[in-house]
């Protein structure tokens, strides 16, 4: 999944001047996060994120950034495995784990790119980082996070025994158990 995930970020819809993207690259990892809980789904995010900076290169302002903007707010997505072994989990596990990487992307975004302010986006002059760091990284982080979830509900019916597995499964399948 962490592979998928890196070649899913290289296809990019749009790159924004300062980082940050609108791809498919979460929808992997936000499937593993809830299909094997918060603690898998913490390390693999994270070594999602450290994998990123390599493979696909990272637009940072030093290496704060790159921990900020990489390390830390992927790990944070594996906070997704919280929805695992519950009904429609995929979805508001989904919405939690991009919550807690935009928090971390925002951030970022006050304390290190503030450097940028006042600047233009979407048309419109930002003298507040606050403001600056919400519409900038809330641009491209619900745009991906509404990409995930329109495929989610595409794929729940037919793909649903995936997203909702049961607690006890995982423990099993470590013991060498089948069903």
């Amino acid at each position: 999944m962490i592979a998928l995930a890196l070649v899913l970020g290289l296809l990019k819809v749009y790159e924004f001047p300062q980082g940050g993207s609108i791809s498919l690259e979460m929808l992997p990892l936000l499937v593993f996060c809830v299909r094997w809980g918060v603690g898998d789904g913490l390390v693999a995010c994270l070594a999602f994120g450290i994998l990123q900076v390599f493979v696909q290169g990272a637009v940072s302002w030093g290496w704060i950034s790159i921990l900020l903007d990489y390390i830390v707010a992927f790990a944070v997505l594996g906070l997704a495995g919280l929805g695992r072994g519950h009904k429609y989990g995929i979805f508001w596990g989904s919405v939690l784990g991009c919550a807690a990487r935009f928090i971390v992307h925002f951030i970022s975004g006050i304390t290190i790119y503030r450097i940028v302010a006042p600047t233009e986006l979407l048309g419109t002059v930002f003298d507040s980082p606050l403001l600056y760091s919400a519409a900038y990284n809330g641009s491209f982080m619900a745009i991906d996070l509404a990409l995930c979830l329109v495929i989610f509900a595409i794929l729940y019916k037919p793909l649903g025994r995936y997203f909702v597995v049961p607690r006890q499964e995982k423990s099993r399948a470590y013991r060498g158990k089948r069903r």
